[in-house]
C-alpha cells in the first residue's frame, strides 16, 4: 500500500463509513456525510489551509472527484463546530486500532493554545469566562488563551486531551481527566507516566498509586535526584517533540475558532489528524510513526 495523502482518506473515510454504520437520524439525510464531513477536515489540517473558505474552494483543484458535494463556508463552519463529540470518539476508534494504545508507558504535558492578541479582542471574545491570561515559561511570554493538556503515548498517539483555563494547575486538570474516563487507568497494570516537574505532588502520587499507576518526574534542584532521574529528560523531549508536530505542522495555535465549540472542533480537528497520520503510518509499517511528510502536498 502507498503512503501519499489520497491512500490515507480513503482508508479513514471507509474506517469513519464502518464505525458509523447506516444513518438512523429521522429526515432528509446531508449532502455530505458525516464520514466525508471528517476526511475533509483531516485533509484541511493536513494540507494546511486554515481558512476554511479558501480551503472549500482550494479542494476540487486538489482532491478532485473526491468530494462530490461540497457545502458554503457557513455549512461546513457549522457541521465542523456541531462534530466535536463525534471527533472525540474517532479519536479514541482510530488510537485503539493501533498496537501502540496498549503501551504501557504515557507521557503528559500542557501547552498554550493562544486565542486572541488586542485587548479589545479579549474584551469581546465569546471565550471570556473560559480563557484567560497566562505566562509560558517555555516560551517565556504572556498569553490569552486556553492550555491543551495532552497525554500520548512515547510514539505521539492521542490518549486522551482536555483544553483547560491555563491558570488551573496541571496536577488538577490531569486528575480530572483521568476521572472523566476511569477505564483509561482501570485496564493498564503497571502503567508508567512521564512528566515534568510542575507534575510533583504528594496528592497526584497517591491518586495514581491507588490507581496502579506510577508517576516519574524530575526533582527539584534543592532536593536528591531520585534513582534512574538522568534517564527521563530524553523521554520527556519526546512531548516537547509531539507538540512541535501540533505546533509547527499542524498550526494548533492558528485554529481561528473564537467559540467554546470552534476552539474545541478545531482542536480537535487537529488531533483527528496527527491521530489518523498514526493509525495509517502504523498500518502501512513506516518506518517513522509520527511522519507526516507523506500528506503534506
Amino acid at each position: 500500500m502507498t503512503t501519499d495523502l489520497n491512500t490515507l482518506l480513503t482508508a479513514l473515510y471507509v474506517k469513519i463509513d464502518d464505525y458509523l454504520g447506516r444513518r438512523t437520524r429521522p429526515g432528509r439525510p446531508p449532502k455530505l456525510s458525516d464520514a466525508e464531513l471528517l476526511t475533509l477536515a483531516v485533509a484541511q489540517v493536513l494540507l494546511g489551509v486554515r481558512s476554511e473558505a479558501r480551503w472549500l474552494r482550494f479542494v476540487p483543484r486538489a482532491l478532485p472527484g473526491a468530494f462530490p458535494y461540497l457545502p458554503g463556508q457557513s455549512g461546513y463552519n457549522k457541521r465542523l463546530r456541531g462534530a466535536l463529540s463525534l471527533i472525540k470518539r474517532l479519536i479514541r476508534v482510530l488510537a485503539t486500532d493501533t498496537d501502540l494504545w496498549d503501551d504501557p508507558v504515557w507521557i503528559v504535558d500542557s501547552t498554550p493554545v493562544e486565542c486572541a492578541r488586542s485587548r479589545p479582542t479579549v474584551r469581546r471574545s465569546n471565550l471570556a469566562g473560559w480563557a484567560g491570561y497566562s505566562y509560558c515559561a517555555s516560551h517565556s511570554r504572556f498569553f490569552w488563551g486556553l492550555r491543551l493538556h495532552l497525554v500520548c503515548t512515547p510514539a505521539g498517539l492521542p490518549i486522551t486531551w482536555a483544553l483547560a483555563d491555563p491558570k488551573l494547575d496541571e496536577r488538577q486538570v490531569l486528575m480530572a481527566v483521568l476521572d472523566h474516563d476511569p477505564t483509561l487507568t482501570a485496564t493498564r497494570l503497571g502503567l508508567t507516566i512521564i512528566a515534568d516537574k510542575g507534575y510533583a505532588s504528594a496528592e497526584l502520587d497517591r491518586y495514581l498509586a491507588e490507581r496502579g499507576a506510577t508517576l516519574l518526574r524530575p526533582s527539584y534542584r534543592n532536593r536528591a535526584p531520585r534513582p534512574g532521574e538522568h534517564l527521563l529528560k530524553p523521554i520527556r523531549q519526546l512531548i516537547e517533540s509531539v507538540n512541535d508536530t501540533l505546533k509547527g505542522q499542524l498550526d494548533l495555535e492558528l485554529h481561528g475558532g473564537r467559540s467554546i465549540d470552534g476552539v474545541g472542533a478545531r482542536i480537535g480537528q487537529r488531533l483527528l489528524a496527527l491521530t489518523a497520520a498514526i493509525w495509517h503510518n502504523r498500518a502501512t509499517g513506516q518506518p517513522i510513526t509520527r511522519s507526516l511528510i507523506a500528506y503534506d502536498h
